[in-house]
């Protein structure tokens, strides 16, 4: 397989994919003044697909790296696409590490998104790095600390969670707890998501959360994260 792919390439190949319309549109929704070409992110994953298969490990590392550091907005999100995968051999040939770097510097939600689907398989690849997302949840930035719940909902969303699995759910249910006084609307929504999607795997911690902080969440956020667990009416006997 080819060893590179530089960087001012994968920017044309995105440029070229692009819409005017709707870069002028994305620009106004994330009210940024980075660059938008104006791809949907459908069409960018297909991209970086086909870019994954073509060149090697270090290739792909580097080529993420130039993307992100491009700071346009399509060429981010191909950055973390790029790492999007349940397997990398070796696991610590630096993606983990890439992403962390970028984690520091998250500021969008939809950005910060895009690379945590891509560290959460980092994560459940070696759940000791859940050590390191322990920090963020102190960091100034308010998308680093907001990302800490998001990378981590591989664990809210295990059915049948081992007794390590279970330990790291509380720990992050400890985060989550800690977030609850901050007024911020992304924080209050990453809680909320975090409690409505481990709802649907084991009510009764989900409910007894609620039942210690729902009070102090605001309304909207208490509403979303018990979305699942208001009582269904139950159906009516056969006749």
């Amino acid at each position: 397989m080819p060893d590179r792919l530089t960087v001012d390439t994968a920017l044309d190949a995105l440029r070229a994919a692009g819409d005017p319309g709707v870069a002028a549109e994305q620009a106004a929704y994330h009210k940024t003044s980075r660059a938008f070409f104006g791809v949907r992110v459908p069409v960018i994953d297909d991209m970086a697909r086909g870019w994954r298969q073509r060149i090697s490990l270090p290739a792909r590392l580097e080529l993420a790296a130039g993307l992100w550091d491009s700071d346009v907005h399509e060429g981010r999100v191909a950055a973390a696409k790029l790492l999007t995968q349940a397997r990398i051999r070796p696991d610590d040939s630096g993606a983990w590490a890439l992403i962390v770097d970028w984690a520091e510097g998250f500021d969008s939600w939809a950005l910060a998104d895009h690379a945590c689907a891509a560290g959460a398989r980092r994560l459940v690849a070696d759940p000791a790095r859940v050590d390191v997302v322990a920090d963020w949840t102190l960091h100034p930035n308010l998308w680093t600390r907001r990302a800490a719940l998001v990378i981590t909902l591989p664990w809210a969303r295990l059915n049948h969670p081992s007794a390590h699995d279970t330990a790291i759910r509380e720990r992050v249910l400890d985060w989550a707890a800690t977030y609850v006084p901050d007024r911020d609307w992304f924080i209050q929504k990453a809680i909320a998501t975090w409690l409505r999607e481990l709802s649907k795997h084991d009510r009764a911690r989900s409910t007894a959360f609620l039942e210690a902080h729902g009070a102090a969440m605001k309304p909207f956020a208490a509403r979303e994260a018990a979305a699942h667990l208001t009582d269904r009416p139950e159906k009516p006997p056969l006749p």
